[in-house]
């Protein structure tokens, strides 16, 4: 039986929660000249509903969002062909020391506790780690792939 094709429409508290344990993303920022810029990402989402990345500040896509803070990020599921969304929205971007309770958050939400925070922290601040926080603003469907649904005559 072929695999028919959804597109759900969900509100905000259903996105959230569609989007939890998912943490694979392509995050799509703009280049000076208005073209995109596609970076792969592990994404979470943060306790205020804000769907966060770990960076750096020189990385193309901290550097775009600085720039302008228009984003859109695809998230998908783990297995290829299953259930994604893309979610638009306005980025913040936190730099050290400022990033920290951030990264800390960023960590717990996709891999739960750290067996050592004062390490964690110590290493963050090491690497010069940046945060993005990505604010949503709109959202498409809750889609998967598949055949068209059959058309009602």
């Amino acid at each position: 039986m072929p695999r028919i094709a959804t597109a759900d429409r969900v509100e905000l508290a259903a996105l959230l929660e569609f989007l939890r344990p998912r943490h694979r993303g392509v995050l799509v920022t703009s280049r000076a000249d208005g073209s995109p810029q596609m970076s792969p990402v592990t994404c979470g989402v943060d306790g205020e509903g804000r769907i966060v990345v770990s960076t750096y500040p020189a990385r193309a896509k901290t550097v775009n969002a600085r720039r302008n803070p228009q984003v859109s990020i695809c998230v998908v599921s783990d297995a290829w062909n299953d259930a994604y969304v893309q979610v638009d929205g306005r980025a913040e971007v936190l730099d050290m020391p400022e990033a920290l309770d951030g990264l800390v958050d960023y960590f717990r939400c996709i891999s739960g506790e750290h067996p050592d925070w004062d390490e964690y922290r110590e290493a963050m601040a090491k690497q010069n780690k940046s945060l993005i926080r990505i604010h949503i603003e709109r959202w498409g469907p809750v889609a998967t792939g598949g055949f068209p649904p059959p058309q009602d005559s």
